[in-house]
């Protein structure tokens, strides 16, 4: 007698309880984080078109530090460099978590948000390549386009009041760790310039300090500051993009409990800084980085020069295309199956919202393109594109907001007022 064939599990059904509860609170400070963020961005761009942009100019390429340990930099690098190593030490914590307790932690979970992340850096940056060989220009700027910006495509949802359900934004997030991961890589891997391998090698050892101490449950802010400070001044000095260094250390801290224990080091860590890395860190990023001059001449270059088109391209169709099919392919040829409350419009919905590529997208367009006539015009590129993918996801959500507030007036519903939502405590809640 054949053996039955195993249930295909659904894809963007009902979280489990922690996890729904872990992904609204990130969601949460990520969304406030998010409205800040495009606040710090308007206020940018107008400071840079107006008379007192030489203000604006004179304040971001200010430099201070301290010279004799190679830290002297301007306020914008400050902000790119320094700052930035804490939303990626909060990024570094968060994929940790999916890794050990959410979505990534096992493959059969995990198969479909990487496939789909994973298309959805691939395809832009080959649109992009292709957009800038075909026109004659630099292959430098290939990675610009393949990070999703969470707390930008966030806000773009709170402004327009949707209700979208856990599990789309769950798979949104997922999406936005996993670009991190592979942004990360790529910053360390490609945007290097030449290696100190003595401060590297000091770097590595501020690592392995922080491990030994997590094995030996050592607590205290005392101890990990100094150390984490000292690691990102070595690497920075080691010819690598110090954010390596916050997200190494967010891989390192402890995701998990011990018996007796309220909250994990990386919890704890996730707590303090997640408010500080949405709230603060990422707007001064955007305030320093996002103010480009403004022109009919220069919005025309952006669609006339092959590299910020290739850019622009590849956020607004690169990683549409590239989340939809990749998404599409592993729910055809994997176990999972869509949920039926839900259709493939909200997955194409959310490719397009996907190509929200701010804050990481920029880092890379600086590092891309050092030479500041060049940045401007990507920078020009990034914001373009990421005002088109937000403008196009806007109205597909909007077309289906109705849906999305049903299941989600259904997901947060606690009539009995016990502070678990209803559908929790029923006996069919595997499916929906």
């Amino acid at each position: 007698m054949a053996a039955a064939p195993r249930e295909r599990s659904p894809f963007l059904g009902l979280l489990p309880l922690p996890e729904r509860n872990a992904v609204v609170r990130a969601l949460r400070t990520e969304t406030v984080g998010g409205l800040v963020l495009l606040a710090a961005a308007v206020v940018a761009l107008v400071w840079a078109n107006t008379p007192w942009s030489g203000a604006y100019e004179q304040i971001r390429d200010f430099h201070f530090g301290i010279p004799a340990l190679g830290l002297d930099l301007s306020v914008e690098h400050w902000t790119a460099d320094g700052l930035l190593a804490i939303f990626f030490l909060v990024a570094g914590i968060e994929l940790k978590r999916e890794l050990v307790v959410g979505e990534l932690r096992t493959p059969a979970t995990a198969a479909l948000p990487v496939i789909a992340a994973l298309c959805g850096m691939a395809v832009p940056a080959a649109l992009y390549a292709a957009t800038a060989t075909v026109g004659g220009g630099s292959l430098e700027g290939w990675a610009v386009p393949m990070a999703t910006d969470i707390a930008f495509a966030l806000a773009v949802l709170a402004v327009l009041s949707t209700h979208l359900p856990a599990s789309l934004r769950a798979f949104l997030l997922t999406l936005a760790v996993v670009d991190d991961l592979g942004a990360i890589l790529i910053i360390a891997i490609f945007f290097t310039s030449d290696l100190n391998f003595a401060a590297l090698g000091g770097a590595f050892v501020g690592l392995a300090v922080i491990y030994v101490l997590q094995r030996f449950r050592v607590r205290g802010w005392w101890w990990y500051v100094p150390i984490g400070v000292v690691t990102w001044a070595l690497m920075y000095n080691g010819g690598v993009h110090a954010t390596v260094a916050g997200v190494a250390i967010g891989l390192i801290l402890r995701t998990t409990r011990d018996k007796g224990e309220t909250a994990s080091p990386a919890e704890q860590t996730s707590h303090l800084l997640h408010p500080v890395s949405a709230g603060v860190v990422v707007p001064l990023f955007a305030l320093f980085a996002a103010g480009v001059g403004v022109s009919g001449a220069a919005l025309g270059e952006v669609f006339t020069r092959p590299e910020p088109l290739g850019v622009v391209l590849g956020l607004v169709i690169g990683k549409t295309l590239g989340i939809f099919a990749g998404t599409y392919l592993a729910a055809r040829f994997t176990r999972a199956k869509l949920n039926p409350d839900l259709a493939w419009a909200d997955v194409f919905a959310l490719a397009v919202l996907a190509g929200i590529g701010f804050t990481v997208a920029l880092l890379i367009g600086e590092l891309a393109f050092p030479d500041p006539a060049a940045s401007e015009h990507v920078k020009a590129a990034v914001l373009t594109g990421s005002l088109l993918a937000a403008g196009s996801a806007a109205l597909l959500i909007k077309r289906r907001n109705g849906i999305y507030r049903r299941l989600y007036e259904e997901e947060t519903r606690d009539d009995d007022h016990d502070g678990i939502p209803d559908i929790y405590q029923r006996a069919d809640t595997t499916e929906r």
